[in-house]
């Protein structure tokens, strides 16, 4: 089982910068994977970018691509999202998630546990 806590959500202007933490506590070890989403109103929770925990392997949604950075403390019990370069097509409840085995996908279904979410809000 593991559990996950969110922070480092909040207001910015377009053009700037947040970095959203994802903390990871576990009874049974370390996941194999983590991912952040998003859900903005009315749209689908999508995936942004994933990591497996063993070796930092990364995959990115082409929507975040070369301005997101997905990346985890050297105890890897914390997951990082630099986000860069922001535009208000950000805005959205952010969320963290992770699978106790399999790899890094951008699929939802794929993920066993999920953190409470944080709202990035970005204006123009």
């Amino acid at each position: 089982q593991v559990q996950l806590v969110e922070s480092g959500g909040g207001s910015a202007q377009a053009g700037g910068s947040l970095r959203l933490s994802c903390a990871a506590s576990a009874e049974t070890g370390r996941p194999t994977a983590m991912a952040w989403f998003r859900q903005g109103p009315g749209n689908r929770r999508a995936g942004l970018a994933a990591i497996v925990t063993s070796f930092h392997y990364t995959v990115y949604d082409d929507s975040v691509k070369g301005r997101f950075t997905v990346s985890l403390d050297n105890a890897k019990t914390t997951m990082y999202l630099q986000m860069n370069d922001l535009v208000p097509e950000d805005t959205a409840m952010y969320f963290c998630a992770a699978r106790g085995g399999g790899g890094a996908t951008l699929v939802a279904d794929n993920y066993n546990y999920w953190g409470q979410g944080t709202q990035v809000t970005v204006s123009a």
